[in-house]
């Protein structure tokens, strides 16, 4: 299996378009994708994983977004590796958004 996805492959793997997975990054914390250089979401097959089972709990089980992501906190057991995952996501954000700045400031 493929090691890393973009958002169009994942979107077509899903069926869901691509403002759908990111409105679920942002619902569901530990679905945290590394950007590359350019900013591009770099998806795992670990985030696709994640996603499948999302969209599954939510397209088929008729779960609300809130209680997909319970259930998924829940079988996961909310790993240390999850919070780091995003502390990490976060902080590349915050490090391009900064570099950013710098650019246009000088």
């Amino acid at each position: 299996m493929k090691q890393r996805y973009t958002i169009g492959e994942v979107s077509q793997l899903l069926g869901v378009k691509p403002h759908v997975i990111r409105y679920w990054e942002e619902e569901v914390p530990f679905i945290a994708p590394k950007k590359s250089k350019t900013g591009r979401r770099i998806y795992t097959d670990r985030e696709l994983q994640l996603l499948l089972r999302l969209k599954h709990l939510l397209y088929e089980k008729r779960f609300t977004i809130d209680g997909a992501r319970e259930r998924i906190w829940k079988e996961r057991g909310a790993s240390q590796a999850d919070v780091t995952a995003r502390i990490a996501a976060l902080r590349s954000d915050l490090l391009s958004v900064w570099e950013k700045l710098k650019k246009n400031k000088g």
